[in-house]
């Protein structure tokens, strides 16, 4: 029946004793009682064994004296009785669980006198030594000067005892390190010692309890996280699941190297087994739909030192009904949802009003909210049924008045929109599968409401059948693609760039600078006193997550009824090439052969190679019908290879520079070819000879683009020009007529540039590693984009929309791959590759590229690895081409070789 929430808040529970307790000791009313005597720092607490006597709990500060009898009358044969024996008289007690009921602690006040009588008499004498150590700490005046003197205490006893390594798994385990650490669990803490193995992580409480020893199997580790625990970053949190909210063990270390070693240790054995997943790379799973919008909140918390663990910082879930009066719940009316722009304290005009009248008012520093959306109470006011110790633990033995309690969610949500101080969010648990927080299964006496009604179970709104039903239309809610297009909103506020600052300002939501990370440095507070207040004040109060986003966050791709096909330049969207429900569009029958094949992309075979050129390869264009390959080369050739014949049916040199790269108008008729010596040349299929030269720039042109009669140029020259074609006619001589719509200046050389699908946005890549994005309908940055300009440090060789045109993925010298938001210009995942990575094709999912070294890799982009190694060319690929179905692939390599690779399923 004994649990550390016996405890007051930051007390410590020390040692045990089995002991009888003596009442009445020599009346003829005697009573004794075998039992568990527990020493802890602010109290004594006394565990009957017989489960109907209440547990006892003396405060020391309550206490008159502690003492032994004395020798002489210990060593009267009259008194024996009493050998062992501790006598404590009090002015006050606590009865807790009679008759094994969880209650309000009974509280007895007078002077009673109360006699244990441990077994083993010898430790009587160190006992009430320490009961008088700590009873002189619980007497000083001071809270900080209390604190000071049990640390003292507790640090002496950590000191003279070690990891007892008989507790090992193994005896071929080898010790890395020792320290003192506590376990954290909610409300309170745990002393004693931390050791980590080559194989395992082990704590040993020092009391024992629950158990002599924790155990983590290194192998079993799946994720770890630095925690800030009581605003000093001290924490060390252990998850051996991928998912759940819950951790296997929660560490709080004594000092910043004992946790940076600890997590070293861990984090170096782990590495190997499983990639580091940050904000990013969970919001790209999330984007992609590969996670849910619970799964997503659930990582957030956990990024943000959100934890299960510490009630002052427990996950944070929003409200996102906003309907409690219906018989049935819409959810495809707008009106059903809260809106998820603003926080709780803004939803009410009326009273946001007010609130803003008198933050304006208010001298500094400002804040606008009085109280938090999320505290120790606040978690325990929703879990008060399931957790109703922790409630007791928290407000020293009682429970809230009946009125405040968590009766009703219509109320509940009322008041979060009328209440004068209340702005609360939700908990995790009102987006999960288990209901008993609502109901009063353990029949505790919660108190009478005025009108005479008992608090049983929490009043459901009509639209829910019962307390599951509840939650399965909560689920259903969150996950509802309403939510799913504005809950980004919600993440800008809680964790994102309107958490802070003048954002925050603007968005009203400002909380006390005390709930901030970094509002206050303890370790600059010299006076213990004031430190323990200030400790004290935050942690009840609650604590605002730690910042994960400081620009806007994307938002969700919520699929529509029907997709749009793979880029082409001859595909028309859904909505110009309507479909009756029962017929199958041509565009869905490429949709799902594309995803065939990408799902199948490891089973790429090498079906042919060429050797065409005297130079590296550094372009690929293939005609509609596939018969014809169009390839450029460093050795200024542009040649013409039939797959059908396996020959070079032409060959042409424009001049004796380079070319860059090349492409095939529509229609099958026009090669454009750009070149190192500043031009771009028109070369004529069917009359086999160039036809026009666009000398465009004053440096090598680099990559070119083209969409429906715009040609785009990217050149070292340090622009990218948007060119209007009127295409010339062959027969007569007729040249191609150029008119320049639009210079795009850059700071340096231009590598590479990409349209998006819709031909809409165009991306261009420096040789210093910045990524513009244009919008090309109006030949200017978007306005959306204007501070888009991500710096990635090295040079760019390649990148690519993906087909739904809310991402970029680019690589560079950097070797990296990095994912990023078109929208918001937020760098959403970085995997690190090994080497550079010349060209790739990707799906928004999967990518498969050419290597520095020759190599085809495919990647798993959510999980940042590698999945299949193709052997090809035996030098750098430097170019790729893909057709529309992704089912054949030609690569160009340095090695002068352009080689047929082919889908075989």
């Amino acid at each position: 029946r004994f649990s550390l929430l016996l405890l007051n808040l930051e007390e410590y529970y020390f040692e045990q004793h089995t002991a009888n307790h003596i009442i009445n000791k020599d009346c003829k009313d005697e009573r004794k009682f075998r039992g568990s005597l527990k020493i802890c720092s602010k109290s004594i607490i006394f565990e009957p064994d017989d489960n109907i006597e209440p547990i006892i709990k003396i405060p020391l500060r309550d206490c008159i004296s502690i003492k032994a009898p004395e020798d002489n009358e210990a060593n009267n044969p009259f008194t024996r009785n009493t050998s062992g024996g501790i006598s404590v008289v009090c002015s006050q007690v606590f009865l807790i669980k009679e008759r094994n009921v969880i209650a309000p602690y009974k509280t007895v006040r007078g002077r009673t006198e109360h006699l244990f009588q441990l077994d083993v008499a010898g430790k009587v004498g160190d006992v009430v030594q320490t009961l008088h150590q700590l009873y002189r700490a619980s007497c000083l005046d001071k809270m900080g000067d209390q604190a000071a003197m049990i640390t003292a205490i507790l640090q002496s006893r950590l000191a003279r005892t070690s990891f007892d390594k008989n507790r090992f798994q193994s005896i071929s385990e080898t010790l890395h390190m020792e320290c003192k650490a506590e376990m954290v669990t909610p409300l309170v803490t745990n002393p004693g010692h931390v050791c980590v193995t080559d194989a395992n992580l082990y704590f040993q409480p020092l009391n024992g309890y629950p158990k002599p020893v924790v155990q983590i199997t290194l192998q079993n580790v799946r994720r770890i996280y630095k925690r800030r625990h009581g605003l000093m970053p001290l924490g060390l949190e252990v998850f051996c699941t991928e998912n759940d909210l819950c951790s296997d063990i929660y560490l709080k270390f004594y000092t910043y190297q004992d946790r940076d070693e600890v997590y070293f240790l861990i984090a170096t054995y782990i590495e190997n087994h499983i990639a580091e997943h940050t904000a990013e790379s969970y919001m790209l799973q999330w984007q992609r739909g590969h996670i849910s919008n619970y799964q997503y909140l659930l990582h957030l918390n956990n990024l943000a030192d959100r934890s299960c663990n510490d009630l002052s910082q427990y996950p944070v879930f929003p409200w996102i009904i906003a309907d409690y009066s219906s018989s049935v719940l819409d959810l495809t009316k707008p009106e059903t949802f809260r809106d998820l722009s603003k926080p709780v304290g803004a939803l009410n005009k009326e009273r946001l009003d007010r609130l803003v009248t008198r933050y304006q008012e208010m001298p500094e520093p400002k804040f606008m909210y009085g109280s938090h959306y999320s505290s120790p109470g606040y978690v325990l006011f929703y879990l008060v049924r399931v957790a109703p110790e922790y409630m007791l633990c928290l407000q020293n033995g009682k429970f809230d008045h009946a009125d405040r309690m968590f009766n009703s969610i219509a109320e509940t949500w009322k008041n979060c929109l009328d209440g004068a101080t209340d702005f609360k969010e939700l908990i995790p648990e009102f987006y999960e599968n288990d209901s008993s927080f609502l109901v009063n299964s353990l029949k505790l006496d919660l108190g009478k409401r005025q009108g005479g009604k008992m608090v049983e179970d929490v009043e459901l709104p009509p639209w829910a059948s019962g307390p599951d039903d509840f939650l399965q239309k909560s689920q259903e809610a969150l996950e509802s693609p309403y939510v799913s297009e504005h809950l980004h909103e919600w993440i800008d506020i809680i964790f994102g760039y309107k958490q802070k600052g003048s954002e925050a300002v603007a968005a009203h939501n400002v909380f006390h600078p005390l709930t901030y990370e970094g509002g206050v440095d303890l370790n600059s507070i010299m006076d213990p006193n004031e430190k323990v207040a200030l400790l004290t004040q935050i942690l009840e109060f609650g604590q605002t997550p730690k910042q994960l986003f400081t620009t806007p966050h994307p938002q969700r791709i919520v699929p529509k009824l029907k997709s749009l096909s793979r880029t082409s330049s001859h595909s028309i969207s859904i909505a110009e090439s309507p479909v009756s429900p029962n017929e199958e569009s041509f565009e869905d029958l490429t949709e799902e052969s594309i995803t065939l094949a990408w799902n199948n992309i490891a089973k790429l075979k090498l079906d042919k190679q060429y050797k065409i050129h005297k130079e590296a390869i550094t372009g690929i264009a293939v005609t509609s019908n596939g018969s014809s390959v169009f390839t450029t080369s460093q050795d200024s050739t542009l040649k013409m290879f039939s797959k059908e014949s396996k020959t070079i049916q032409r060959s042409v040199s424009f001049s004796n520079m380079a070319l860059s790269s090349c492409l095939i108008l529509p229609g099958d008729t026009t090669v454009i070819s750009s070149s190192w010596d500043n031009h771009i040349y028109f070369y004529s299929i069917a009359f086999g000879r160039q036809q026009d030269v666009l000398m465009g720039h004053d440096d090598a042109v680099s990559k070119i683009c083209w969409h429906d009669g715009r040609l785009y140029s990217a050149s070292w020259d340090s622009t990218v020009k948007v060119w209007h074609c009127v295409p010339g006619e062959t027969l007569s001589n007729k040249k191609h007529r150029f008119e320049l719509l639009a210079e795009l200046e850059h700071d340096v050389s231009v590598n590479t540039i990409d349209l998006n699908a819709a031909n809409t946005l165009l991306a261009s890549g420096t040789k210093e590693g910045t990524i513009s994005v244009w919008d090309v309908s109006t030949a200017r940055v978007t306005e959306c984009l204007n501070m888009f300009f991500l710096l990635l440090l090295f040079l760019s060789f390649a990148f690519f929309f993906c087909t739904d045109s809310r991402h970029l993925l680019s690589t560079g010298e950097d070797c990296c791959f990095k994912v990023i938001d078109v929208q918001t210009g937020m760098l959403i995942s970085s995997v690190t590759t090994e080497e550079p990575q010349r060209c790739f094709r990707w799906d928004g999912n999967t990518i498969l590229s050419g290597s520095q070294s020759g190599e085809l890799l495919i990647w798993d982009l959510l999980g940042g690895k590698v999945t299949e190694r193709i052997k090809g060319h035996t030098g750098a690929v430097m170019s790729m081409w893909m057709n529309e179905q992704c089912n054949t692939v030609i690569t160009g390599g340095e090695d002068k070789q352009i080689m047929f690779w082919k889908l075989q399923y």
